[in-house]
């Protein structure tokens, strides 16, 4: 089951064992008839209970902008298969399992097979590109304080020379739509297979980034060895997998700066997302 949660967030260690319990299983919103794609929005927080509900397009992301009380930080999280859940079921992304860790709001996309240069699975108007993603994450509205892009794996092949170019204009439309966010380009996770391609799209996303904003926070999976409880296909994370994930992430993210809310402040997190059975 493919589970893509549609909208932002920006990420990287921790303790897996913390976050494991920021999501029980008997929490995980209901999934509706294979093949439905449905927007969900999730709160968390001391006072709000866990759980989904349907809602209506665009609806979650206003409900994020015009929520009342203390400001809470905002990321958006955009991605391929690792942020919508492939492996680890839907609500168990590391993407969902890190802006729950933060306590921030949150707007995650993910589409199974997207890259920088591939447009991956869905219905036309709910593919990648990352570019086309970042687009429906209306970042300007948004005003995210961090933004996270997970892509790489499904370009393995892409000419170098095209992959690069595409990361460095969507490097410069987030900095553009979001001028203060911190940017966090999280990059190809280590496979059976492909080993020198994987390494030669790692490599041109890697430089590519860093000649579009030298400030770029590269999170390096392939580089860094990465090992995760992944499924039978040797590439996805199962939900332990997905933890340990958001744990690397998010002590990563520690290094620099990026702390959690603070515990008990404010009205409780939204994560908005849309989800694809």
């Amino acid at each position: 089951m493919a589970v893509a949660w549609r909208r932002p967030v920006v990420i990287a260690s921790v303790a897996a064992a913390g976050l494991l319990a920021l999501w029980p299983a008997s929490a995980a919103p209901a999934v509706p008839h294979s093949g439905v794609t449905y927007p969900v929005v999730l709160r968390s927080g001391p006072r709000a209970a866990l759980g989904s509900r349907e809602l209506g397009e665009h609806a979650c992301d206003q409900e994020i902008e015009r929520a009342p009380g203390p400001g809470v930080p905002r990321l958006a999280i955009v991605g391929a298969s690792f942020t919508a859940g492939v492996g680890s079921g839907p609500g168990r992304s590391w993407a969902v399992l890190l802006a729950r860790h933060l306590g921030w709001d949150a707007v995650v996309d993910g589409v199974p097979g997207a890259g920088y240069v591939r447009a991956g699975a869905g219905r036309p108007g709910s593919r990648g590109p990352v570019a086309a993603e970042i687009a429906r994450a209306g970042l300007r509205a948004l005003q995210p304080s961090l933004v996270i892009v997970q892509a790489g794996h499904d370009d393995i092949g892409v000419p170098p020379a095209l992959e690069r170019r595409r990361v460095e204009q969507t490097v410069g439309v987030i900095r553009a739509e979001a001028p203060r966010a911190k940017i966090v380009v999280l990059t190809v996770f280590p496979g059976r297979s492909h080993r020198a391609a994987a390494y030669r799209t790692d490599l041109a996303i890697v430089a590519a980034a860093r000649a579009a904003d030298p400030a770029v926070l590269i999170v390096d999976p392939l580089a860094a060895g990465w090992r995760y409880a992944h499924v039978r296909d040797g590439l996805h994370p199962t939900a332990a997998g997905s933890t340990w994930i958001a744990g690397r992430v998010a002590a990563i993210l520690r290094e620099h700066g990026v702390r959690p809310a603070p515990a008990g402040a404010g009205r409780g997190a939204i994560i908005c997302g849309v989800a694809t059975a």
